[in-house]
């Protein structure tokens, strides 16, 4: 197949190749379909067709000899270079052009008709869309595909083709039909190209108007997923990698693995071209609860059979995983890791996605916006049959789409959330949701609105269990839904979306919504199905729920006091939790205290451990006086119970001798590892070594073992580099120097990740600028 071809219809220089020497891409040797469909092969023995007009030859048919698809010139048009510049990958809604040569004669606008089929899908149909059959003539025809005449030369004919801004995306096949005034219909197979969305194209659905924000969401593959907790937020780098080798190929398999394809492969492949519908068949298949995704989630402890969530740092390892092993879900992941692969599909897919973290992350199983919380007389979250729970962050995407099923005003930014929560018409996926409908509590619109808005803006309700009895400790509005994050464009900041997602709290305009939300949910239930202060049903006991991760909760008009924790060092791994609990008397009375205090490890989705660390303060305070009670868990007590998600909740549930009522606090420790360092040795250049030194520590004030380095990069390493380290000794610092070829310019992210048998994720990042060069 030709490419790089000279432009303006100038003629090829490889133009005249004789038809023995050339070797189609699809079919055998000179094979050719007549009209009627049958093959036949050309051999050498066969007349070849007149060249020039005679009586006995009027006019010959018009043979194709060698179609150049000019893939690389029209890929870099196309944007799409970085993914291939052998194989044609072009954007809908764009022309792109390809070169017909001819083995007889040149092409005569008067007497040769030429006619395009393209065709999608494993059952091509006119009315569905994934046919179409569009004329080189002059006038427009039914479909609308277009094909354009740009130069005809010698032997030669240049076209320029088009697919309409909302053809299906997906695997394409390019035929030809030829009719000339004498002589039969010839049809031939030109080639293969894949068809993207476009958001360079307004009447693409996808279109995005700012340039900045198309190299953000579409072409930058790598970025950053922010996890901690609301008070210590960090970045964690990730490397999207969708451009990387086959990853499109992939991106096409998992979207014919879904169930939609499995059941109706015609209808499923004709809807493709909305990207509501793809992004609701990714989303679902993203996990692995319905069907053949691409991962497994696990909340649990035991990684043991796969790989830890917090180990992975980028999409490229899961997916070719996947693939590799026949299209059979990787273990493991975890909501941030669900969201990546999701970022890294839509991105090569050619819609604007980006990654999201809401910190106090509620998910309300019963749909009533109430998260039911429950403690003991200790402090300590109990487990919960309802299973409402706050996480303690959640990541998901926002994909960027119009939203013409929807009213007026709710395109833009979509909420999809590929973490398997919650069904969504029999399926796990969640979304697409517009973010302005949750902000103005439209739970009623398509899809999964009400369940969005419940993530970031449902209230919470914390429950005493005693004695077989449960008390109304209070309703908190403020703990759900804080600082809700995303990468900043072309910048490796963070950008505070929440306002996109709600009021102010404590605003009117926020209790107005909620209250509008809570509303709609009643007016679609029966009678009496949802209370304003949903009772427990029971008494808690199954597995997710979550502190309130809140520093201080609403003072009791009653007590008068107010209670808080504050850290005393950075708390890092390794290292004894110091912390203080301050107690506030902010009434003109002397208060007598009793306080219980306890730490417990949780999970990721807000599950809790047993407790391992507990204490009793007694505390007398003045009138309108302030107390400190200092408090230190040590390293050699926590260690032991920590879970790899490194969190731990501390708690305090104080009461008044004077009073019945109860004062929680709690707030939520993620320790801290060091980073890893990576040092870029030399200047960064397209095909030549470039040294890379990777420096990383044992934190730990104990030895470790099975250390294991892990670097990656796109552009720079075609596959993941693995280390064995081995051993190492308490605090003991290491080095290694790693070489790589980048054979991608541009800006560029290195990551690395060191595991053992303590820890899986002290991890490290360094941004890389590669030279073209000569």
């Amino acid at each position: 197949m030709l490419d790089g071809a000279v432009r303006s219809g100038q003629a090829y220089k490889r133009s005249q190749r004789g038809a023995e020497n050339y070797v189609p891409p699809y079919g055998r040797k000179g094979q050719k379909v007549t009209e009627a469909g049958k093959w036949w092969t050309r051999t050498g023995q066969t007349p070849q067709p007149c060249s020039f007009v005679c009586p006995r030859c009027p006019i010959t048919g018009l043979e194709v000899a060698l179609t150049d698809l000019q893939s690389s010139w029209n890929n870099v048009r196309h944007r799409t270079e970085e993914i291939s510049s052998n194989r044609l990958l072009v954007r809908r809604g764009q022309a792109f052009n390809i070169t017909l040569f001819f083995r007889n004669r040149a092409f005569q606008p008067g007497l040769d008709n030429i006619i395009f089929v393209t065709e999608t899908g494993p059952l091509p149909d006119l009315p569905k869309g994934t046919r179409a059959v569009f004329s080189l003539a002059g006038h427009r025809g039914p479909s609308p595909w277009i094909a354009s005449l740009q130069a005809i030369g010698a032997n030669s004919l240049e076209v320029s083709l088009c697919a309409p801004p909302v053809a299906a995306v997906g695997r394409y096949l390019l035929k030809v039909h030829i009719k000339s005034l004498q002589g039969p219909v010839t049809a031939y197979q030109l080639g293969e190209f894949i068809l993207l969305f476009n958001p360079w194209c307004p009447e693409d659905a996808v279109y995005l108007e700012s340039e900045p924000q198309r190299q953000e969401y579409v072409m930058n593959d790598y970025g950053f997923i922010y996890q901690g907790n609301k008070n210590w937020i960090r970045p964690c780098p990730w490397n999207y990698g969708q451009f990387e080798e086959n990853i499109i190929d992939i991106c096409l398999e998992l979207l014919d693995k879904s169930l939609n394809f499995q059941i109706d492969p015609a209808t499923d492949c004709a809807l493709r071209g909305s990207p509501v519908y793809i992004s609701r068949v990714v989303c679902a298949m993203i996990n692995s609860n319905d069907d053949s995704g691409v991962l497994n989630g696990n909340w649990g402890e035991n990684y043991s059979d796969g790989t830890s969530p917090t180990e992975w740092m980028g999409s490229v390892a899961i997916l070719k995983q996947w693939h590799a092993a026949g299209c059979q879900p990787v273990r493991y992941g975890q909501c941030w890791v669900f969201a990546a692969v999701m970022c890294t599909v839509m991105r090569c897919l050619g819609i604007p996605t980006r990654v999201i973290t809401n910190f106090d992350s509620g998910h309300d199983t019963d749909g009533n916006l109430i998260i039911d919380e429950y403690y003991d007389n200790t402090g300590r979250i109990l487990e919960n049959k309802k299973k409402d729970t706050v996480w303690n962050f959640h990541v998901w995407n926002e994909c960027w789409m119009a939203r013409n099923d929807l009213p007026p005003g709710f395109g833009g930014w979509q909420v999809l959330d590929a973490t398997p929560q919650e069904t969504s018409n029999g399926l796990y996926c969640c979304g697409p949701a517009s973010v302005r409908a949750i902000k103005e509590g439209e739970v009623d619109l398509n899809y999964d609105t009400a369940f969005a808005f419940s993530m970031v803006n449902a209230d919470c309700m914390a429950w005493l269990v005693f004695g077989g009895k449960e008390q109304k400790l209070h309703q908190d509005t403020n703990t759900v839904g804080n600082f809700i994050s995303t990468k900043s464009i072309q910048s490796d900041e963070r950008d505070d979306i929440t306002e996109d997602y709600k009021y102010a709290e404590g605003s009117l305009q926020e209790r107005q919504v909620f209250l509008k939300a809570l509303q709609k949910l009643k007016a679609g239930r029966s009678p009496g199905s949802l209370r304003a202060e949903s009772r427990p049903r029971s008494v808690p006991l199954s597995d997710s729920p979550r502190s309130l991760a809140t520093p201080s909760l609403q003072p009791s008009n009653v007590v008068q006091v107010s209670l808080k924790f504050q850290l005393l060092d950075s708390p890092d791994m390794g290292q004894d939790i110091r912390f203080v609990l301050l107690a506030l008397n902010m009434s003109p009375q002397f208060k007598d205290l009793k306080v219980n205090l306890s730490a417990q490890s949780l999970l990721h989705d807000g599950s809790p451990l047993i407790p391992f660390w507990q204490d009793t303060a007694f505390i007398t305070l003045s009138p309108e006086e302030a107390k400190t009670y200092p408090c230190k868990i040590p390293y050699s007590q926590y260690s032991q119970y920590l879970s790899t998600d490194k969190l731990i909740r501390i708690s305090a549930l104080g009461e008044e001798k004077s009073s019945p009522e109860k004062i929680l606090v709690n707030k939520i420790i993620t320790l801290a590892y060091p980073s890893i360092v990576i040092n870029v040795l030399g200047a960064a250049i397209v095909n030549q070594p470039l040294s890379i030194q990777v420096v990383f520590s044992n934190p730990l004030s104990e030895q470790v073992e099975d250390c294991v380095l892990t670097v990656e990069g796109s552009g720079l390493f075609r596959r993941q580099q693995r280390v064995l380290i081995g051993v190492l000794k308490p605090h003991h610092k290491a080095s290694l120097t790693l070489e790589a070829i980048p054979f991608k310019s541009g800006q560029r992210q290195i990551q690395a990740n060191l595991r053992s048998n303590k820890f899986k994720d002290i991890k490290g990042y360094r941004n890389v600028y590669i030279d073209f060069g000569l």
